[in-house]
């Protein structure tokens, strides 16, 4: 009976129109896993799935219990995690591969993010359209490993960015208060973020919300020098003991809930977030995240699985522009705990692709409210 009160109970929801993204969770186990998870910024949409798989008792479900740590300016992911921190981190690739040349031992287990979000945003009257127009100007970067792909596309277009009689690299705060003010000729800005940013603020000369067509954006992934972004990863010499690699594939298993969940429960998504202590608005949040939702959807082979080609173009770009000096070595990065995790989501009939995935229509607000 109880069988068949769980499937009307199912259906009534989808009659409703009730997304049903995940599935039922197992039963926890009595004895809860401790683990955590370093983040690499504040609680905001970016890190959505995490936050979901915490607040819906996905991670609970598997018998972890899961720490999320914020990150910050001074915090570098790598480090916790090398240095016993954190079980799990989350940083840009390029970041771990410098830090696995530097010694770290660490292994990235899945890559969520199949796309990059860096751009590099200029007021139209600037006539900046492409990388060769830096040539000459202030040219803004936040760093801290964030500079990567800028500083790949300059070399690309024969700019030396430690030259200053090429270019001046303006160490810029996370906002985009420099470009509103004019003091850098073009920012460095994510899709998600300090694009959006700019969207929010008023134009003094018109009294309005600055217009998209007010703005020349170059894109790294049109430039070719786009890398991987927030993937997740492990201590190497942790992962090699069985008990962690299945404490592993459970912790994937609750964060690919948590992202497929954020794509699917839009509006509570955003929700979720604003829980957790973000310090910008909804407006905000909500443009952040459909815009982190085009980074992950579709997953052609899946969700978190790494393409070989992707990883294959960040590692060669790093090195082809001495973000590290040699090819990595191999074993930097694994799939198979990532292919247990989503058989176990494919078994309960979630899509795990996101093949049909269209983005939300999102309005930006005036300062993101």
């Amino acid at each position: 009976m109880k069988k068949f009160a769980l499937i009307f109970v199912l259906l009534a929801l989808v009659a409703l129109g009730v997304a049903c993204s995940t599935p039922t969770p197992v039963q926890p186990t009595a004895e809860m896993k401790k683990v955590t998870l370093q983040l690499q910024w504040v609680p905001q949409s970016q890190f959505c799935g995490y936050y979901a798989a915490l607040d819906k008792g996905l991670w609970k479900a598997q018998g972890l219990d899961v720490t999320i740590k914020p990150g910050a300016v001074e915090i570098v992911p790598q480090q916790v995690v090398a240095t016993g921190g954190a079980e799990f981190g989350v940083a840009w690739l390029p970041k771990v591969l410098a830090s696995i040349e530097q010694g770290a031992d660490l292994v990235n287990i899945a890559q969520p993010f199949q796309r990059s979000g860096t751009l590099e945003v200029s007021w139209k009257d600037t006539g900046i359209t492409k990388p060769e127009d830096w040539k000459g100007k202030k040219v803004g970067t936040w760093g801290f490993g964030n500079e990567f792909e800028l500083f790949a596309a300059m070399r690309k277009a024969n700019i030396d960015p430690n030259n200053k009689a090429d270019v001046t690299i303006v160490q810029q705060p996370f906002d985009m208060s420099l470009l509103l003010n004019r003091e850098v000729d073009a920012a460095e800005a994510m899709t998600y973020n300090e694009y959006a940013q700019v969207l929010e603020a008023v134009n003094p000369a018109t009294g309005k919300l600055y217009q998209p067509e007010d703005l020349n954006v170059i894109n790294f992934n049109a430039v070719g020098t786009a890398m991987l972004q927030d993937g997740i990863f492990v201590p190497g010499e942790w992962i090699k003991n069985a008990a962690n690699q299945d404490t592993a594939v459970k912790f994937l298993t609750g964060a690919f809930q948590g992202w497929v969940y954020c794509r699917d429960n839009f509006e509570d998504a955003v929700n979720i977030v604003l829980k957790y202590g973000t310090t910008l608005g909804k407006g905000h949040q909500t443009w952040q995240l459909n815009e982190i939702n085009k980074l992950i959807w579709p997953s052609p082979n899946g969700l978190g699985i790494m393409d070989p080609a992707l990883f294959k173009q960040t590692a060669e770009i790093s090195q082809q522009f001495a973000v590290i000096k040699a090819a990595p070595k191999e074993g930097v990065y694994r799939t198979d705990l990532a292919q247990k995790a989503l058989a176990v989501l494919k078994g309960a009939n979630v899509d795990v692709t996101g093949a049909n995935y269209k983005p939300q229509t999102v309005q930006i607000t005036k300062g993101g409210e």
